[in-house]
């Protein structure tokens, strides 16, 4: 079963005795890295569960609501430990057997009573009425959907991943069974268009597409009647570490775990040979041969993964000057330097330089997915930085392309304008580190960048990129609450909300929108509930020019005091120091670790930052 999960190294020989002997968290992951099959996964979920809660602080906590059909028992632990491999705790929330609607509609029902960070809806075929081949059926699924969905909104509030329907494999008129709208695959058809609608048209609500899922294994072998027959299992027992994954790969997007950066080999990597050796000539590269069209495609798959947002990055064992000549000269390449971030090429171990990488980008180490063909080299990367995603490759370059695309690195629940853009701004990023480190008058250098901050609170428009950067911030993140853009929404009409986002624009380009600011008005006091900025914009003054806007619509609300709270995570201890750097007194701190900081608005005097300003309310904004 693990060719699956083909780009995962193998499982030990022993993993259940390494699983009985791990002494933390941290072991467990590592082995959850591993392609493990059902059993295996079970095993690996019971150790996890030795475990206290402030043990696995590490991980990201996700309570997931389940309703289904079928019978989906069989998956909470197969999801707990594929979660563990995504940085996930997960707590699972089944709901009875083949009670969809009687659990969503119930407003005491479990689902909807514990608060779920989101519910699963994932039935199968078995659950569309039989009707005549003639008749239309479109709307039975439809009707299914809204209703669960609206259960669901008025009693949880939370966002719905709904499930696309595997066509079964079985035929009564072969192709022509297309054209009947009462066949099965015309009713899985229709309940697929429906459900790709609801989350087309929703605010927050989630697609897990499983029917390309069993279209890319194969709905024969997805499908198992026997195993619908003795256990209303709604696919073969063989297929629960692929579902599981995929559906993991969503929540950890949800949660911003997917990886930002894509960190390419160059030698065997992106073209066949050594360039060092071969010389610029010699490398395997273009159109005319097998091997050429192979890394031809690598590389046109890096360049669509960098349209969407996807940073591209060089580390390779290569002397810089002949490393770079491939991209400056040969013909046939598609990358060019101007495609690459952060371009690394000497003769330091691989792990140390992907460490430089990551800190040139302002990313976590966790943030890279690093391609190289040498099994070395991939062995020598995840032992040193097992936080760094290292996809086995095949032998056949052919195949490197498909292997990286299925692991599913760059899983997205939204694509933004925004998200096109990104790629070019960490670039941008490189020329303005030249640009500093040519003068040693940082000033002199803050001035030259000609910054400017628009400042607004939460409206229609960028809802959809708010809600994405409170969910994938991590680092500096005060305190990594997360919102729905529902929630959003509901904040941007709230009379006792100060809400923010702000825009930088600089004279090598926009940044786009890198903070959000929530507040809480309680009388004279605003609480300061999420303060979060991109690591891309640090050093900039921008805190501080954030600080006084956030001074000057406390005070429009009347407040006399600003308090702030820093809660620990796994992630965020850069921003530890935040507020007393910015002058706000220690109050307290509370059990569960947080620190709370008080400013004064009545003696607070802005200070001056090289940040041109335009207002929140601004007619230039």
């Amino acid at each position: 079963m693990t060719h699956l999960l083909e780009w995962l190294p193998a499982a030990p020989a022993d993993l259940r005795g390494r699983c009985a002997a791990a002494v933390d968290v941290a072991a467990l992951t590592g082995l959850a890295g591993c392609a493990l099959n059902t059993n295996q996964l079970r095993s690996l979920a019971n150790a996890l569960d030795r475990f206290p809660a402030e043990a696995r602080a590490t991980l990201v906590p996700f309570r997931l609501g389940l309703l289904s059909n079928a019978t989906v028992d069989l998956l909470v632990s197969a999801l707990r430990a594929t979660g563990l491999r995504h940085g996930l705790d997960l707590t699972i929330e089944v709901g009875a057997y083949d009670q969809v609607l009687a659990e969503a509609t119930d407003p005491a029902s479990p689902i909807n009573v514990t608060r779920c960070d989101a519910v699963l809806v994932a039935v199968d075929h078995h659950v569309l009425p039989e009707r005549g081949f003639n008749d239309d059926v479109s709307t039975d699924a439809a009707a299914l959907f809204a209703m669960a969905r609206e259960g669901i909104a008025a009693h949880s509030g939370a966002p719905v991943i709904f499930a696309t329907i595997p066509t079964p494999p079985e035929s009564f008129f072969g192709s022509f069974d297309a054209l009947l709208g009462g066949t099965k695959r015309s009713a899985v058809s229709a309940s697929n268009a429906a459900i790709r609608e609801f989350v087309r048209g929703s605010s927050g609500d989630l697609l897990f597409d499983v029917e390309a899922l069993a279209n890319c294994v194969g709905t024969a072998r997805w499908h198992d009647p026997v195993q619908w027959n003795v256990a209303k299992l709604p696919f073969a027992l063989e297929m629960v570490p692929i579902y599981a994954e995929h559906l993991a790969r969503i929540l950890a997007s949800m949660r911003g775990k997917s990886r930002k950066c894509l960190v390419l080999d160059l030698d065997n990597t992106l073209w066949g040979g050594v360039i060092g050796d071969d010389g610029l000539a010699g490398i395997v590269l273009g159109q005319g041969s097998a091997l050429g069209e192979a890394f031809l495609e690598v590389q046109r798959t890096a360049l669509k993964l960098r349209d969407r947002g996807i940073i591209l990055a060089v580390c390779s064992k290569n002397d810089n000057a002949v490393a770079r000549s491939a991209f400056r000269q040969h013909p046939e390449m598609l990358l060019r330097e101007e495609h690459i971030a952060a371009f690394v090429a000497n003769w330091t171990d691989k792990a140390t330089n992907l460490e430089v990488i990551a800190d040139q980008l302002s990313i976590g180490i966790d943030s890279l997915v690093f391609l190289d063909d040498n099994p070395a080299e991939r062995a020598q990367v995840r032992q040193e930085l097992p936080q760094v995603a290292v996809p086995e490759l095949p032998e056949d370059p052919s195949l490197y392309s498909r292997t990286m695309l299925a692991a599913g690195y760059f899983e997205a629940i939204a694509f933004l304008d925004e998200d096109c853009q990104r790629a070019a701004q960490y670039e941008a990023n490189q020329k303005r580190d030249s640009v500093k480190s040519a003068t040693r008058d940082m000033g002199a250098y803050l001035q030259s960048l000609a910054m400017v901050a628009t400042m607004r609170p939460f409206e229609a428009i960028a809802r959809a990129r708010v809600a994405q950067l409170i969910n994938k911030s991590n680092q500096f993140n005060l305190t990594t609450r997360r919102y729905t853009e529902a929630q959003i929404e509901a904040l941007e009409n709230a009379g006792d909300a100060l809400t923010l986002q702000i825009r930088l624009r600089d004279m090598f380009g926009d940044n786009g929108i890198v903070s959000v600011i929530i507040g809480r008005r309680t009388g004279d006091i605003v609480d300061i509930d999420t303060w979060l900025m991109s690591c891309r914009v640090l050093g900039r003054g921008l805190e501080q020019a954030v600080l006084n806007q956030i001074v000057a619509e406390a005070r429009a609300f009347g407040a006399t005091q600003l308090l702030g709270r820093f809660v620990p995570s796994a992630r965020n201890e850069m921003v530890r120091e935040h507020y007393p750097k910015l002058g706000f007194a220690p109050v307290d701190e509370k059990a569960d670790g947080a620190t709370l900081w008080s400013l004064d608005l009545t003696t607070f005097k802005p200070r001056a930052t090289h940040i041109q300003i335009i207002a929140a309310h601004s007619e230039s904004a």
